[in-house]
């Protein structure tokens, strides 16, 4: 790789993005909120694209534009399209759907397409008659989250670590170097993509609160600063999207594969969430606990582990999820909580005095290769039920569980994440909470995607196994 013309190509394209904040800066930056905002914005600033994004089932991002002069019926009626199309959405003799632009999630891109800015929304997915589609994702978080207003709290706030791989190009796993933690360059070549991905979320409104090189070799981390829990879904697809077009309009490859590399730690995204009463009122904070949880907070852990090999399917999808889920490479498989210790699957970050608001748990075992929208779901769903059964919290765990023997771990009654995507699959489909929290819709169409992917792999011939066996 020629790095000077690396550099020069990743400078150059900074300047285009600092024209953009340029411009931003000079409009009084974008705060949108009604259609009426979004088409007098479109109009003032001769946008000439508009495109709508949605998300199908598996979490992969869908997008189409229409121009200036349709914006207002999309507005009043939506956009149809061919839901047979989207993965998990309608059937071929039910197939119209119609995507509904959200104008609060109006946002520029932060770099031309076609030589012409693109202002870009959030669609939500509904049915001709005009009512919300059970199988969008972006429905089911919304759903799940008026079951928690119902409840009498205002929001989740959720805070990802979604970790990638930065590879030369798409067609193998060769890192641009081998920087490791908080290595910084000339080591970290990918640091100044990173620092230009950064840019580009400040750009769109989605702030960041530190970034890094990571463990592997080229595997980097942004994290987002928490918010409530969809427009961190929303900030989450975006971040992915904006991570893979900065690579590639710089001449490299992004990836949030959970295990591209044999032997090197895989890519996770650390969950942090918390439950919030009203807009200051941290529900997961006690002053009187030795760990400065509530007793909400404990249900609500209680309720994640008792659910953790359920919710497995969605937060872990992938057959090459469970490449990650493995002992030994700092990935959590084993159901457990404790403060510091980070074999655990449920961590709970130190408390700091003064610090109440930030008071959390962190859910380890997710990758960010998930629907961010069924995944939010499913781990508020998994800790309501726990607040409202009142399922009481296990100690936590101060040992290494890596350490304990099989027996041991039985004799503490610590159970282990699905070992496999059939295993994931097996657990989910008898899994009548799962059905519950995505619908059954979703839960059935989950299952036999993923049951058909189990199979695809289960029957496929790896380089290693020719390597051990082809001598037989």
């Amino acid at each position: 790789m020629d790095l000077n013309g690396f550099w020069y190509q990743v400078e150059g394209f900074r300047d285009e993005m600092e024209e953009y904040v340029d411009e931003m800066d000079a409009q009084g930056g974008l705060s949108l909120s009604t259609p009426e905002d979004v088409m007098k914005y479109v109009e003032d600033y001769g946008i000439s694209s508009v495109r709508m994004w949605f998300t199908d089932i598996l979490g992969n991002l869908k997008s189409f534009s229409v121009t200036p002069k349709e914006l207002k019926g999309a507005f009043e009626e939506g956009m149809g399209f061919d839901g047979s199309s989207i993965e998990g959405y309608q059937r071929i003799q039910e197939s119209d759907m119609i995507a509904v632009p959200e104008a609060a999630t109006a946002q520029l891109l932060p770099f031309r397409a076609g030589g012409s800015r693109v202002l870009r929304m959030f669609a939500e997915v509904r049915t001709p008659d005009g009512s919300p589609y059970g199988s969008d994702p972006r429905v089911v978080l919304k759903n799940a989250l008026g079951q928690l207003e119902g409840m009498g709290y205002s929001h989740m706030n959720i805070g990802p670590e979604a970790e990638y791989f930065y590879f030369k190009n798409d067609e193998g796993a060769e890192v641009l170097d081998r920087a490791g933690y908080f290595d910084i360059n000339p080591v970290d070549i990918g640091d100044d993509l990173r620092e230009a991905t950064v840019f580009a979320l400040e750009a769109m409104g989605i702030p960041v609160e530190y970034h890094h090189a990571e463990v592997g070799p080229s595997q980097h981390e942004i994290d987002i600063r928490y918010k409530a829990a969809l427009r961190m879904a929303d900030s989450l697809q975006t971040y992915k999207y904006l991570v893979k077009e900065v690579a590639r309009r710089n001449g490299v490859y992004a990836t949030f594969m959970p295990k591209p590399i044999e032997g090197v730690n895989g890519s996770g995204m650390h969950t942090h969430i918390s439950i919030f009463k009203d807009e200051n009122t941290n529900s997961f904070y006690s002053k009187e606990d030795p760990h400065h949880l509530s007793p909400l907070a404990k249900h609500f852990i209680a309720g994640v582990l008792e659910r953790a090999r359920e919710m497995a399917l969605v937060t872990n999808q992938w057959y090459n999820s469970y490449r990650r889920l493995t002992p030994g490479y700092e990935a959590p498989v084993y159901i457990a909580w404790a403060e510091r210790n980070r074999s655990a699957s449920v961590r709970i970050p130190t408390y700091k005095p003064g610090k109440e608001v930030a008071t959390r748990m962190e859910l380890r075992f997710p990758d960010a290769c998930c629907n961010p929208y069924l995944a939010f779901a499913v781990m508020l769903a998994a800790g309501l039920e726990g607040v409202e059964r009142k399922l009481p919290c296990p100690d936590p765990m101060t040992i290494d569980l890596y350490e304990l023997t099989p027996v041991e771990r039985m004799e503490r009654k610590i159970d282990a994440l699905p070992h496999d995507l059939v295993d994931a699959v097996e657990v989910a489909e008898k899994s009548d909470f799962l059905k519950g929290a995505l619908g059954a819709d979703i839960h059935r169409k989950l299952v036999e995607t993923k049951f058909v992917e189990a199979e695809a792999f289960r029957t496929y011939v790896s380089s290693k196994e020719l390597r051990d066996h082809l001598v037989l």
